[in-house]
């Protein structure tokens, strides 16, 4: 049952991230992307640090070199992702951004060291296929804008390799304070390089922010929840329902049609994080029972936070 409710509540999260997906979509048709991530970075920070307590934010542990990195990592992936919302089909983003594990086995194996066989290198290129699929670079229906998502993949990778790197004693709270607090300056800094001063909100558009950032910590809970109750193995796969939730909100709210050559590389892409995974856990069980090194099999190495599923 623990493994069933874990299911549920990934599921759940996926959906509530694709709810606030699409209000941060139909935001940035009024507002400033720099004034959204201001307000979105208000509201989740003030709900983390309640949760973290006064004293943890100005903890010294917690504001060492890799935590203010991982900030950092977490404000850039934010400005890519929101800027990428504005200007590309929420299928399109939700599709690309599902590169997001293939980028981090690359990263841990150029970066920590982590030996990759050929098995998953070979994904990671079939997987990078399925991204060219999409973005389709150099032929008709090109969008520039969709590479904006491909930066924040990159940063939320580089982000969740230097967050198996700070210290565990922090607590998850205190973590996701710092990142929803970098999306503050992010935005300020958006916001000059726009040219553009905040505006006015509407009733009707302080109303979707307070859905979204409601959604957006409800989700991340629903994640955090998940991974601890039920096997990782079982619940992981079904991250994936979040590019189905967004296929559906594009169609029926933004009148997105995704054509074949997407749907395609979406399943290109999907396909080779499902084998990528399967295939970790498959070493990492090997290196248990001592047929393998160890360091060989990533999954040994859990994260010391929770990996959060969106910028």
């Amino acid at each position: 049952m623990h493994n069933v409710h874990g299911i549920l509540l990934v599921t759940l999260a996926m959906a509530g991230f694709t709810v606030e997906d699409m209000f941060i979509k139909q935001l940035s048709q009024s507002l400033p992307v720099g004034q959204i991530l201001i307000m979105l970075g208000c509201g989740s920070a003030t709900i983390f640090a309640a949760l973290a307590g006064g004293r943890a934010i100005f903890a010294r542990a917690a504001w060492r070199p890799l935590f203010v990195l991982r900030a950092l990592s977490e404000a850039t992936a934010a400005m890519a992702f929101v800027t990428a919302l504005s200007l590309v089909d929420i299928s399109v983003v939700a599709a690309v951004f599902q590169a997001t594990p293939l980028f981090i086995t690359m990263g841990a194996a150029l970066f920590l060291g982590e030996e990759v066989g050929w098995r998953r290198w070979s994904a990671i290129g079939i997987g990078f296929l399925g991204v060219l699929m999409i973005i389709r670079p150099g032929l008709e229906g090109f969008e520039p804008a969709a590479l904006f998502v491909l930066i924040s993949v990159v940063a939320v990778a580089a982000r969740d390799l230097i967050t198996r790197r700070i210290d565990v004693a922090v607590s998850s709270f205190m973590v996701s304070f710092q990142g929803f607090a970098a999306l503050v300056p992010a935005g300020a800094v958006l916001l000059m390089l726009a040219d553009t001063g905040p505006r006015a909100i509407s009733m009707t558009g302080g109303a979707m922010i307070l859905t979204a950032v409601a959604f957006g910590a409800a989700s991340y809970y629903a994640i955090v929840r998940a991974m601890r109750i039920g096997d990782a193995a079982v619940v992981t796969p079904f991250r994936y329902t979040r590019l189905l939730f967004s296929l559906v909100v594009g169609v029926i709210v933004f009148s997105e049609r995704p054509d074949a050559l997407t749907l395609s590389g979406a399943a290109l892409v999907i396909g080779t994080g499902l084998y990528t995974f399967v295939r970790e856990r498959r070493l990492a069980r090997q290196a248990r029972r001592g047929c393998i090194p160890p360091q060989r099999a990533r999954g040994r190495r859990k994260p010391s936070q929770p990996f959060r599923e969106r910028p």
